[in-house]
């Protein structure tokens, strides 16, 4: 395992084979995000991202207490203060967005613990969402007299639907991952979250990069997610997939009843 330089000692990052970890690692705060780490997640992402051997990125939180608790609400005096300091907060929050939802490799949330507001928005800008049994969600803006990020609640009406989503803001309820896994705000529940987190990475790592690549744009674009590329991008990234030489490489592997080997080219 390889760790990789980064902004702030509260993130760290590690390329492990085929798979990049991102790790939230403030475990005495239940990993509540503050500024420094905020603005650490897009360079940390970009290394994952441009990273030749990663097929696949995880984030989770380092410990089994918390994926993230959210924002550091005692920052708050200072950098949502007023209408005006929260934009230039929000604007480093949906840069860390942004990061994980561009990123060209498929990213998966582990998530063991509180998942929490801010921790939540993180979760939902990946393209997976995992936990086991000790997973539990809330969205709190009702009860703090914040408004939560445009972009964010887009994320939660894609991922659970419009009225789900008004019920989670409006009551600033908990769910348990029972339930949470019942409205599809987390894709799988697992019990051995640490092995089968990495079995998942392993069989998303044996597929065709490129034709991953296509398929998180276009299905992207079909949700009208945030940031989405548009139709010609899509048709541009299809006829890469099929001047690739994994394209003939899928092929020769089908006639030759053998696993293909994919390398992304």
């Amino acid at each position: 395992m390889t760790q990789l330089p980064s902004p702030s000692p509260h993130i760290q990052a590690f390329v492990d084979g085929s798979t990049g970890w991102l790790v939230l690692n403030r475990p005495e705060r239940r990993n509540a995000l503050n500024a420094a780490m905020w603005a650490a997640i897009p360079p940390l992402m970009k290394s994952l991202d441009d990273h030749p051997d990663v097929r696949v990125i995880v984030m989770r939180g380092a410990g089994a207490e918390a994926f993230a608790a959210g924002a550091d609400i005692s920052e708050f005096g200072e950098t949502r203060s007023d209408a005006g300091a929260a934009r230039a907060y929000e604007e480093l929050n949906g840069a860390a967005f942004a990061s994980i939802r561009q990123s060209a490799k498929p990213v998966v949330a582990m998530i063991q613990g509180f998942c929490i507001g801010g921790g939540l928005a993180l979760a939902l800008a990946c393209d997976l969402r995992i936990a086991d049994a000790s997973a539990l969600f809330a969205l709190p803006p009702a009860r703090l007299g914040l408004a939560y990020p445009l972009d964010g609640l887009r994320d939660l009406v894609t991922t659970i639907g419009l009225p789900a989503a008004k019920d989670m803001i409006f009551t600033a309820r908990r769910l348990k991952a029972e339930e949470a896994y019942r409205l599809g705000l987390i894709d799988r529940l697992f019990v051995d979250i640490e092995g089968d987190a990495k079995s998942l990475c392993a069989e998303i790592a044996t597929g065709a990069p490129l034709t991953i690549l296509h398929a998180k744009r276009a299905l992207d674009a079909v949700a009208i997610r945030a940031g989405h590329v548009q139709e010609e991008d899509i048709a541009k990234l299809a006829a890469r997939c099929f001047d690739s030489e994994d394209y003939t490489e899928g092929r020769a592997a089908f006639a030759e009843k053998r696993k293909p080997v994919f390398r992304g080219r």
